[in-house]
């Protein structure tokens, strides 16, 4: 199981916020880039990348910073999530070394869209997840629709799946707690791996999750932000407690 930082990409600047609310950013680096470096040099096996911007406006606003951060951190794979609704956007962006693509809004609007991209680039698509009170949360968490999180994850996953990126909105940079339970709960309702996002807050987080005993193949990680960028979880101490626990399981 993977501990993967958070670099969320708003005006240029590397920010966190809260429950997906634009104007609640708190800006934590005016240089992505090197943040996407101090992670890959603190050990980070994966990097989890959103372009706010582009996930408000319907395409992508910060692609020369994802480029420059794949090519900063390489070999370490790079996900990338936010404004991607095509499939010219999201082959331009596996064409030029993003390891996943991740695809939230466009999967509930237009799941032959998904679909085809996972046909197409299989291993290469992320499933993003988004759920305001178990239903789906779409363009940017602006909007939110009337379908259940587990019903659209059954209806789209497939075995070229890569995994399914499923975040807690309400806890999102709130640093409350993961909601664990609602994992567990998505991790039994789809066959592809479930990374965890949305109030990883400290040590006691990712035990609990550890906790979950789910099968080493259903949860692939856990994404976070604002813990590490606010100091109330270690990055080294939280990924050597995933590996120890992988190592007794």
């Amino acid at each position: 199981m993977l501990l993967i930082p958070a670099i969320d990409l708003k005006n240029g600047q590397c920010v966190q916020l809260k429950q997906g609310v634009m104007d609640s950013a708190s800006i934590y680096s005016d240089d992505p880039v090197a943040m996407s470096k101090h992670w890959r040099d603190a050990g980070a096996r994966r990097i989890h990348v959103v372009d706010l911007d582009g996930a408000f406006a319907g395409v992508p606003r910060n692609r020369d910073l994802v480029e420059a951060i794949v090519e900063a951190v390489a070999p370490v794979p790079v996900e990338i999530g936010g404004g991607i609704r095509d499939r010219a956007i999201a082959t331009s962006y596996l064409d030029a070394g993003v390891a996943q693509v991740i695809i939230g809004t466009a999967a509930l609007e237009d799941p032959d869209f998904f679909r085809a991209l996972v046909v197409d680039f299989p291993g290469r698509v992320i499933l993003g997840l988004d759920a305001r009170e178990g239903r789906v949360a779409t363009r940017g968490w602006d909007e939110t629709s009337d379908v259940l999180a587990s019903d659209l994850a059954r209806s789209l996953c497939s075995e070229g799946v890569f995994a399914v990126v499923f975040t807690d909105v309400a806890r999102d940079g709130m640093l409350t707690g993961v909601n664990a339970e609602a994992t567990a709960e998505m991790a039994e309702a789809v066959g592809s791996p479930i990374i965890a996002s949305g109030g990883v807050k400290s040590l006691d987080d990712l035990e609990r999750l550890v906790a979950m005993n789910l099968p080493s193949t259903a949860l692939l990680g856990a994404i976070t932000g604002s813990a590490l960028y606010e100091g109330t979880l270690d990055f080294a101490a939280g990924q050597a407690l995933l590996d120890h626990a992988a190592g007794e399981a």
